[in-house]
């Protein structure tokens, strides 16, 4: 591995090559990323908390929270929510700028919960770099209450040709020349793009969701599918008769 300033993960997605990845962007990661997404990350934000219906006196996990931004926006609704996040670096820079947003160490993987934890759970923008997708769906599904809400928020592929072609020409080109200019380390956003590329449709996902304990399993497309929200219910228990 080279230097967190110099640094990128494989997509292979090895979790202590993401924790440093994201440890060298930690900085300036809230600014790049309002750049890069020419501010709509305002409005996935708010559309996440939206499609959760938190209501308050609910608890609500943040997985991959990073800086603790979208955990912020989730406890607007007045529900209790709690971030968790791989990489310290972006725990300290989120403790430094957002002091009351509870944090915690932790992998998407390995949840340091118990089981049935939490009314709602949403990651954005995290699954795509977890190495095991499945695994941490069927993790998700665990910390959740039965009848619980997932929202799970990440780049998608987008449904008009013309405008998919557009937007690949971006991500491949534009977005890591941009990054050079805003982002503490421009390398990372290399990994990004090349992630998204790689990254299930909207349907594979779905199916995905399903498969790891979850129903009611739908989407919605966001910037004409550069962004999908996928939302699902922990499947109840079911009741065998001995």
């Amino acid at each position: 591995m080279s230097t967190p300033q110099g640094q990128r993960a494989s997509l292979d997605k090895q979790p202590h090559e993401i924790a440093a990845m994201f440890d060298g962007v930690a900085a300036r990661y809230d600014r790049t990323n309002t750049v890069l997404s020419f501010g709509r990350d305002r409005f996935w934000r708010w559309a996440t908390r939206s499609a959760l219906d938190l209501r308050p006196g609910e608890r609500v996990l943040d997985v991959g929270a990073g800086t603790g931004v979208s955990t912020e926006e989730l406890a607007n609704s007045g529900a209790y929510a709690v971030g968790a996040d791989l990489s310290l670096g972006m725990l300290y820079a989120g403790k430094r700028t957002r002091p009351r947003v509870p944090l915690l160490a932790g992998d998407a993987l390995r949840l340091p919960f118990a089981d049935a934890s939490f009314d709602a759970v949403t990651i954005s923008f995290a699954l795509r770099n977890v190495n095991d997708t499945d695994a941490a769906l069927r993790e998700l599904a665990r910390v959740t209450k039965p009848g619980g809400r997932l929202v799970v928020c990440e780049f998608s592929t987008p449904v008009n040709p013309a405008f998919r072609t557009v937007y690949l020409s971006y991500l491949m080109r534009s977005l890591p020349a941009m990054a050079r200019a805003v982002a503490s380390n421009p390398d990372a956003y290399v990994y990004l793009a090349e992630s998204i590329r790689a990254w299930p449709d909207q349907a594979a996902l779905a199916a995905r969701i399903g498969a790891a304990g979850w129903s009611r399993v739908a989407w919605r497309d966001l910037t004409g599918g550069v962004v999908a929200l996928h939302r699902a219910v922990r499947a109840e228990p079911t009741n065998q008769l001995s």
